[in-house]
Order: C-alpha cells, then structure tokens, then sequence
C-alpha cells in the first residue's frame, strides 16, 4: 500500500455543516443518498420522494419526483442502494420486496413476493447478486438476478431486527440481545454472541473485518469477523432508535441515537464529532464519496456536508 492510499484510509472528517432540509412531508423511515449523481431517495409510508443534487444546498426545494405505491398502506421501513447506485431494493409493511431502476428516471423493474407480513432489514452482497430480506423469525435470501427466492432461513424468533451480509457469512439480531453469524452455504450456524442488550443495528465495515453493533443502551460494539477481538464504546442512554452506517473508505462510521449524531473513527472508536437534531432520528446515509451524511426524521430529512 503506498502513502497515497494510507492517507485516503486514515482520513476522518473533523465536523459536519448542515446545509439543507428536504420537506418530505411524513416521517422518513428510511434514507439513501447516491455518491456518483447525489440524488437521495426519502423513503416512508406511501410514496418516495427523489431529490436531485440542487436540492440538497436547500431548505424547501421541491423534489424531483415523487414515487407513489399503489397500496396506499405500504410503508418502507427499510431501503438499500445497489454498489453500482443504479439500483434500489425497499421493503417494509408489505408482502412485496419492490426493486427499483433509478436511471434514466426511477421506476419499479420488479416486485418479489415475500412471505412475512413485515421486513425490517435489508442486506446486499458486495457483488449486488444476493440480498437478504429479515423478518420475525426468519430471513428470506433472494437471488437479485434471477428474482427468486432461494431460501427462506428460520432465525431465532426475537433475533431478527436487523441483517447483515459480508463474504460467505450473514449476521442477525435482535430482542433476544444474542448476534448470530450464519454460513451463506450451508446456512448453519457459525457463532453466537450474547450481548446483552437488545440489538437494534448492525453493519460491517468495506473490508468486511468489522463487524459494528447497535445496542439498545446506546453502546456501540465492534467484533472482528473472524478473530477474537472486541472493542465497546459506551455513547449515553437507554434508547429508541439506533442506526449505524459505515463511511466506504472504513475509517469512520456515524452512529445515531434518538436526537444525536455522533461520528467515531474505526476500529479505534475515537469520537470525532458529535450533532444535535430537534427531533428523533429515525435514519441516516453516507455518501460513499464521503461528502454527505443525510439523516431522517419526523417529517424531513436533513443533509450535512462532511468537513475533513
């Protein structure tokens, strides 16, 4: 690895400036924001609103487009953006997994019938081929390619909350405050992690070493992937809501707790900046150029530009 690269790894940001509010107009339960055309995608119940990259220097710009389901009860609850960014795939209060096409103009490209009533996580594989869908005691994994399901796996009851994917393993949690890792082959159990604490988010980091854990205490843990090590940072308080992304050069992640952002450089931990919202925070995104973090609440989302 030369300097260049060592320098591009180890570059955290040092704050954040809030630079724009997009009216969504109900709660947004689920955000992305792409890096090649900075479109973000607010997403909750009813519709998804498009925005384009004018709008995120604004406070009331209106959006680009507005994506209407037909079941006006469907609410994403969950949305992830495929690593090309030409692709989204959103789940939620509904039976159907909805795929969308993004470019030239977003529309759906297919819809894959799930089989539980609510999906409250969503996971991509870095190759984009496999996703994996959590539901209440069990998790669906779909081949994105053919549009079929290729198992549904039966999870632990209360320990499927969130879902995870990095190489040839999958990771659950949930109530039951246990971490699960699961072989993508032969769909056995691998490891379990008793935590404690009731995990409401999990992500790995783009190297795929890192595995970081959302505590309903607020606490942060992150366990290496395979090798015996376990670091914790302890944030605040009991909490509500928990989400976490990692930044893709994986020298940072941002973790948001009810009102609060906090930025913490990885796998050290360290605290790097901390942001108070007026409301509860119920998601957040990172650009993978590492410019915007865009986070979701109430009614609206809000973007930051990362200052390094």
């Amino acid at each position: 690895m030369d300097d260049d690269e060592v320098v591009v790894r180890q570059r955290t940001p040092r704050e954040s400036w809030k630079v724009g509010k997009l009216r969504h107009g109900k709660k947004v339960y689920a955000v992305a924001i792409s890096s090649s055309t900075h479109h973000v995608y607010t997403c909750g119940h009813g519709y998804i609103k498009v925005w384009d990259e004018s709008a995120l220097h604004a406070w009331n710009k209106a959006p680009q487009a507005q994506l209407n389901f037909q079941d006006h009860q469907n609410c994403v609850l969950t949305c992830k953006l495929f690593p090309d960014e030409q692709s989204l795939i959103t789940g939620g209060l509904s039976r159907t997994l909805t795929l969308w096409d993004l470019a030239p103009t977003p529309r759906i490209r297919a819809q894959l019938a799930s089989t539980g009533p609510m999906c409250y996580s969503l996971a991509i594989s870095s190759n984009a081929q496999i996703c994996l869908a959590c539901f209440k005691g069990f998790v669906e994994i779909w081949d994105l390619q053919n549009q079929i399901l290729i198992r549904k796996h039966e999870v632990p009851e209360y320990g499927s909350r969130c879902v995870d994917i990095a190489g040839n393993k999958f990771w659950t949690g949930g109530e039951d405050t246990s971490l699960y890792s699961w072989d993508l082959r032969s769909y056995q159990k691998l490891q379990q992690h008793n935590l404690h604490h009731e995990i409401l988010s999990i992500t790995h980091d783009p190297s795929e070493e890192w595995m970081l854990v959302g505590l309903r205490t607020s606490d942060v843990i992150i366990l290496h992937t395979h090798r015996k090590e376990k670091f914790k940072a302890v944030i605040h308080k009991y909490i509500h809501h928990h989400n976490l992304k990692f930044a893709s050069c994986g020298s940072y992640f941002v973790t948001t707790l009810d009102e609060s952002i906090h930025c913490l450089a990885a796998p050290s931990l360290q605290r790097l900046f901390q942001v108070e919202e007026a409301t509860e925070i119920l998601c957040c995104d990172v650009s993978s150029d590492n410019q915007y973090l865009v986070t979701g609440s109430k009614n609206s989302a809000t973007v930051y530009q990362l200052l390094y």
